[in-house]
């Protein structure tokens, strides 16, 4: 009899056990002859060394799955344990797995289209109106190539500018104040990654979320990075992240030209950087249009209604 240790580290401990333990049930169930207890992300096992070592190539090809899915379905556990390939179902053009198993793929022609670009160009823009996909997208491939090992860790950020509000009198430190303007970050991950290894990814500074102020003076090397709402830097902003790139990094940056909410004397860094990269090789660009909302069907509308009023209201100044 021998005891041994296998530790279960590349996903979150809930998931992998399942709810009420369930799965760490089912798999105590089809080991009979094993003792086994799990604490944390080790799991303890007392047996034969062979079935011990059996066991242990079991749980880390079940780690795996979990890995990539973010999910542990029963029918997988027993699949894997009684020697079966676990039975897949098929969906064309997945980029990752979120919280629950969801499959996240893209879904219109040009949201392919982006796909593609960021996984052919060290930095990629991606612009077009809200509800497109682009941020959510652009999440989701950095969070594929963390998995992937293709980089080293995740940096996302956002330009601290208030859309028509003011958030500097909210109580709290630096981090309170800063939050509300990279939630939709947050929401985007929260939907790619079980809370508690995000939690884990952000402590250890795996993924860091940031306002673009926080990037001057930095090398972003081994890095996927995300620059949300672009149509909100200033030209020296944006300048300063775009020179941020360092060896072995992606870089994508998202925003919609028809959103700028900077002061009406200040030009949006966006607009100047597009003209000024025009042609430049290695830099991908991409444009989204309404038929691309993904959102509630009535986003489509509206962003339809808002256009067709500044086009009266340009015809009427001329």
């Amino acid at each position: 009899m021998i005891e041994r240790h296998v530790i279960i580290d590349s996903v979150d401990p809930v998931v992998f056990y399942g709810v009420n333990n369930s799965n760490l049930q089912l798999i105590r169930n089809l080991f009979p002859k094993l003792r086994m207890g799990a604490r944390g992300t080790v799991i303890t096992v007392i047996g034969d060394e062979q079935e011990t070592a059996d066991f242990e190539a079991k749980i880390k090809q079940l780690e795996r799955y979990c890995a990539e899915r973010n999910t542990l379905p029963e029918d997988v556990i027993i699949d894997v344990v009684k020697g079966a390939p676990p039975r897949e179902i098929k969906v064309d053009g997945v980029i990752v797995y979120g919280v629950n198993g969801k499959p996240i793929s893209p879904r219109t022609p040009n949201q392919q289209l982006l796909v593609k670009t960021i996984a052919e160009n060290d930095l990629t823009f991606a612009l077009g109106p809200a509800g497109t996909g682009k941020t959510y997208l652009a999440v989701a491939m950095a969070v594929k190539a963390l998995k992937n090992r293709e980089v080293r860790r995740i940096i996302l950020s956002r330009p601290a500018v208030e859309a028509g509000e003011k958030l500097g009198f909210l109580p709290g430190d630096m981090r309170d104040k800063i939050d509300p303007y990279l939630q939709p970050l947050y929401d985007a991950l929260e939907d790619m990654i079980p809370i508690a290894k995000l939690k884990e990814y952000m402590e250890n500074n795996v993924i860091q979320i940031a306002p673009l102020a926080f990037m001057r003076g930095r090398t972003l090397n081994d890095a996927a990075i995300v620059l949300d709402e672009a149509q909100n830097t200033s030209m020296h902003q944006i300048k300063m992240f775009l020179t941020r790139l360092g060896m072995g990094s992606k870089m994508i940056v998202t925003g919609d030209v028809t959103q700028i909410d900077l002061p009406r004397t200040t030009r949006s860094g966006l607009v100047h950087a597009l003209q000024v990269l025009q042609g430049v090789p290695g830099i991908g660009v991409v444009e989204f249009g309404k038929k691309d909302i993904v959102r509630h069907h009535l986003v489509q509308r509206i962003v339809e209604a808002y256009e067709r009023h500044d086009e009266r209201e340009t015809s009427s100044e001329e």
